[in-house]
This record gives C-alpha cells, sequence and structure tokens, in this order.
C-alpha cells in the first residue's frame, strides 16, 4: 500500500498530467518564450508546476522545494525537500512528440525515498518507495537480466547547442557504440532511467544533468534492482552530482568503465 506521502504525489502528478495534455493537443498554440538554444519553456511547463506546487505545499506545507522553474525554497523541516520537473521532455512537447513527463520525488536526509514519474501520453505511471520496489502501474518492475553488451541497448542525452559536455559525451559514444546493439537518445531523463527500471534499457547515462532530471529516476532503478552512480566522484546527494550512470548489475561495470573512461 502507497504511503500519505507517494499518495501526494501521485494526485499531483496526474492533476499536472492532464493540464499538460490539454496543452499538447494545442501545441502550435502555446505561449513559448525561449531560454536559450534548444531549451524553452512553456505556459504549459509554468502552470504544470504551479499546479505539483499547490498540491504538494499544501499538504506538507513544511517541507523544502527544488522545482526547474520556480528554483530552490527552504523548508521549516530541513530534511525534507520536494524535487519536481513538471514536463521533462520540454522540446519533444513542443514539436509534438509524445515522448515527456513529469518527475516527482522526495528527498530525505539527501536520500531519496519515494518517486513518481508519470507519462501522460502513454498513461504509464511508474512509482517506487524506499525499500517497498518500483511500479508502472501497479506492475511490479524489475531492470533488465541482460548480462551480454553485444545484445544491449543503453540511452543517454546529446547536449544541445554548445553544450559543455558534448565532446566528453562524444567520446562515449565512439567507445560503446561499436560494443553494443544500439544507443537510444529520446529527450527525457526521467523516462530513460524509468526504462531502465522496467528493463526496456539496460542502462543510461548522461552528463550536465540536474536533480529535477533524475531525482525520481534514481529511486525507480534502484527499487527495480538497477545500479546506479556517479560519473566521477561525488560527495552529496547523489541527484546533485551533475552526472550519473545507471545499469542492470550484470552490466553495470562494463558498461560504467566505458562511459566513465578519459582519453
Amino acid at each position: 500500500m502507497a504511503s500519505a506521502n507517494l499518495n501526494v504525489m501521485i494526485k499531483a502528478a496526474r492533476k499536472a498530467g492532464r493540464s499538460l495534455v490539454k496543452d499538447f493537443r494545442e501545441v502550435e498554440n502555446l505561449q513559448v518564450s525561449s531560454k536559450g538554444p534548444g531549451d524553452f519553456v512553456s505556459r504549459a511547463d509554468r502552470e504544470a508546476e504551479r499546479i505539483i506546487k499547490e498540491e504538494l505545499r499544501g499538504a506538507r506545507p513544511n517541507y523544502g522545494w527544488l522545482g526547474e522553474e520556480t528554483g530552490m525554497e527552504a523548508g521549516e523541516d530541513p530534511t525534507r525537500r520536494w524535487i519536481v520537473d513538471p514536463l521533462d521532455g520540454t522540446t519533444n512537447f513542443l514539436h509534438g512528440l509524445p515522448h515527456w513527463a513529469v518527475s516527482i520525488a522526495l528527498e530525505h536526509k539527501g536520500e531519496i525515498v519515494a518517486a513518481v514519474v508519470y507519462d501522460p501520453a502513454k498513461d504509464e505511471l511508474f512509482t517506487a518507495e524506499k525499500g517497498d520496489g518500483a511500479f508502472v502501474n501497479d506492475q511490479r518492475l524489475r531492470v533488465s537480466g541482460r548480462r551480454d553488451m553485444a545484445g544491449a541497448i543503453f540511452a543517454t542525452g546529446v547536449p544541445f547547442g554548445a553544450g559543455k559536455t558534448l565532446p566528453a559525451t562524444l567520446k562515449d559514444l565512439a567507445r560503446l557504440m561499436p560494443v553494443c546493439a544500439g544507443v537510444r537518445r529520446w529527450g527525457s531523463a526521467a523516462l530513460d532511467m524509468a526504462y531502465v527500471a522496467a528493463g526496456r534499457y539496460d542502462g543510461y547515462w548522461e552528463r550536465g544533468i540536474r536533480a529535477w532530471d533524475v531525482g525520481a529516476g534514481i529511486l525507480l532503478v534502484r527499487e527495480a534492482g538497477g545500479f546506479v552512480e556517479p560519473l566521477r566522484p561525488f560527495d552529496g546527494p547523489l541527484a546533485d552530482a551533475g552526472n550519473i550512470v545507471c545499469a542492470n548489475p550484470a552490466l553495470f561495470e562494463g558498461f560504467a568503465g566505458i562511459v566513465r573512461s578519459r582519453d
């Protein structure tokens, strides 16, 4: 049975999802402003974050907050914070591509303890709580059992514009692609990690990533039996590391070794 916190998170994600779906149907009419090359913010994700914030802070007003659009706010309880991306995959959304999600995580003393990733376009609700497993639409999730790199599919995010991590990512791809079955770049870190948890991908890595992109995914993968670590040594909450690598246990060391290598 889901905890009271997880139920609040699910309610918030579904409510925001309904709002986003309405805007997705009229994507050409959205009011869009540019935050930089390829990085857009729309009225849709601002409204979705408002909805989520209203629901979560209404239920737990003493928790801290970290949202992509509204930034960080301290809470009376310094040990807990919500980590929220109201629309992960904004560029997909604005191009009419049905691959985007609402991501909500609850962090306690630097560790993610509850997670929701909701994909409204496919009506897939990924949830997890620490120690209680990971699920999609109430079906238990397990990472893949694949043991051979040659048959494995991995996911990543390729930096857009003049992203500082582009050279390193291209080197990663040059080392990885000859030894695996393929690499996918679908434009939503939250769904990439949810898909690793579901065994659809065998692993995922990315540089230059933010806490709201991967907060919920960290717990989903771990509760589905996968390994998650920073790409580089980091002393602090994993969600704040700025880079990440995850995979099923059988492939993790080999895969992580490839994407951690430096030429």
